[in-house]
């Protein structure tokens, strides 16, 4: 069985797919681009900022989930140019310990959605 999660404080789905997926003490979240959820705009002008607002619309779909970054076991980076990795990690790690920091792979592609520069989705657990 599964559970749809759904919050205000981070974007509504581009398309046919839901913020995240709890299915028992598991949660996927859809990946997340930096889209100010307050008036719906693209944010991209800068890779730090653009990084924390994907950051700050994950922890909003954890919440939704009452999960934090605690709970996250593994995260998925997807980039479109990885001469920005140091910039993306540097804000990525601020938001975990690095004890207990997931697991991760960070990928370069094409093209993102909107063409933005990096997108990042989670898999938490309870």
């Amino acid at each position: 069985m599964k559970s749809i999660i759904k919050t205000s404080r981070a974007p509504e789905p581009i398309g046919p797919y839901n913020q995240a997926i709890l299915s028992g003490d598991t949660l996927y979240t859809s990946g997340q681009i930096a889209i100010n959820p307050i008036n719906g705009k693209l944010e991209i002008d800068d890779i730090k900022s653009e990084t924390k607002l994907v950051m700050e619309n994950l922890k909003a779909v954890l919440m939704a989930a009452d999960m934090n970054f605690e709970h996250v076991v593994k995260t998925s980076i997807f980039v479109s140019d990885m001469n920005n990795f140091e910039k993306i990690n540097e804000i990525y790690g601020k938001y975990f310990n690095n004890e207990t920091a997931p697991a991760r792979e960070t990928v370069e592609v094409a093209n993102l959605p909107k063409f933005v520069n990096v997108e990042i989705s989670m898999i938490a657990k309870k």
